[in-house]
């Protein structure tokens, strides 16, 4: 090819039209559609899920206002505004979204809960609504996004980490809770392990699970969902399942001291539990199930490992390094990089997540007595670092002192004032 071809081919390819953003295309169409038209809240909804599997969005938050619907969306774990819109005249939005997920739409004064399977949008919906000052609120939560991160070499935990998952895996008996805030993809690393656990013992190990909700399907695996207009909640679930010649169980999250119980009595006769569990850091999990009631030479004897985990937000290549001490917050770090934004990460100066996880062993013997006196956190703790486990702390140092993460991002996972 000559080099005027190539000169025209360049231009060309620069005067052809770019594709419209999402987030434009959105607002555009949304702002386009007319109110007082039938079809206006099934083509509002249409718009708005297209955008949601287009940017691969966690949650819309449909809020009404005394303006209009206030639409949001969760990119990267933090809420970004869409625009206000209209709930519509001759059809209202959240009316739609309740014919769609199975609920009742003349109940409006009390919450609802309901599920919305789109193979055309190639996710699978939470929808919850709840009454407000202005009208109903809706919620939605979308799983199941390109399927990522489906096995447990795909999470981004350090090699160490993996390797210890794989080991406790590997054991017949005990508790392995996961930990963490809503949102630190503790589902996530739950459904990892096991897809690792089908495929490892190649369907050799009868692996069960009740969930609320079931919110990705695992070949392999005899899952169950709670459905409480049935009596059929987490306890009666466990209870039920120990009889059905288990050897995993999956328990989608412990909320209370019973099923605490229930699951720690599960995990001493010769079943691995895996579990979500609620906690702020991996020491401080030992500690609240003491709390909770649970005796502490059960905690010591049914819980074999614990993995507390956050999702950090990874800078973007627009970032700016700065060497100023007044920028670092305090962190013991000699550069960082700040977050600054472009059109590639939407102006928030940030482009995809990485995960942090402390893996702390029950099964060392150095913890045992600690923990029978009933030890706080911050001794638990000290003890599992000395032991060789590093601190979500330590890690978060690492990552903005590597420029991957900014100092203003781990105050905000972690907290000013986090220590562990």
């Amino acid at each position: 090819m000559t080099t005027d071809a190539l000169e025209r081919e360049v231009v060309a390819a620069a005067n052809e039209p770019r594709p419209e953003p999402p987030f434009d295309r959105a607002v555009s169409r949304l702002r386009g559609l007319n109110p007082a038209l039938g079809s206006y809240a099934t083509d509002a909804v249409d718009v708005i899920l297209e955008f949601a599997n287009a940017v691969g969005t966690s949650d819309v938050h449909i809020q009404p206002t005394r303006d209009g619907l206030e639409v949001r969306y969760r990119h990267d774990g933090v809420l970004h505004l869409l625009g206000t819109f209209s709930p519509g005249v001759g059809s209202s939005v959240i009316a739609r979204l309740k014919v769609l997920s199975g609920l009742l739409t003349y109940q409006s004064d009390i919450p609802q809960e309901g599920r919305v399977e789109s193979p055309r949008h190639g996710r699978e919906i939470r929808v919850s609504t709840f009454p407000t000052l202005h009208g109903e609120r809706g919620v939605l939560r979308f799983f199941g996004h390109a399927r990522q991160f489906t096995l447990l070499e795909e999470l981004g935990n350090t090699a160490d980490v993996t390797a210890k998952l794989r080991e406790v895996l590997d054991e017949t008996s005990g508790a392995l809770l996961i930990c963490g805030p809503a949102g630190s993809g503790k589902s996530t690393t739950l459904y990892a392990c096991l897809r690792h656990l089908v495929t490892d013992h190649d369907g050799a190990r009868s692996i069960v699970s009740i969930e609320d909700p079931i919110e990705v399907p695992v070949d392999g695996v005899a899952q169950s969902q709670v459905d409480l207009s049935a009596g059929f909640d987490l306890k009666t679930g466990l209870r039920s399942l120990m009889r059905q010649d288990p050897e995993v169980i999956m328990v989608g999250e412990i909320r209370d001291r019973e099923t605490a119980e229930l699951a720690i009595q599960a995990s001493l006769t010769g079943q691995l539990l895996m579990a979500t569990f609620h906690a702020d850091s991996a020491a401080s999990a030992i500690t609240r199930l003491i709390e909770m009631g649970i005796e502490p030479f059960l905690v010591r004897s049914g819980v074999i490992a614990v993995v507390c985990q956050r999702l950090l937000r990874q800078l973007c290549r627009c970032a700016r390094e700065t060497t100023d001490p007044a920028e670092f917050r305090g962190l013991p770090v000699e550069r960082a990089s700040l977050p600054v934004g472009c059109p590639r990460c939407h102006a928030t100066g940030y482009a995809g997540r990485m995960i942090i996880s402390e893996f702390l062993d029950v099964r060392q013997s150095e913890l045992g007595p600690p923990i029978l006196r009933k030890a706080d956190n911050r001794e638990l703790h000290d003890l599992g670092v000395a032991l060789g486990m590093k601190s979500l702390k330590q890690q978060a140092v690492d990552l903005v002192r590597s420029g991957r993460t900014s100092p203003a991002e781990m105050a905000r996972v972690l907290g000013t004032a986090f220590r562990a």
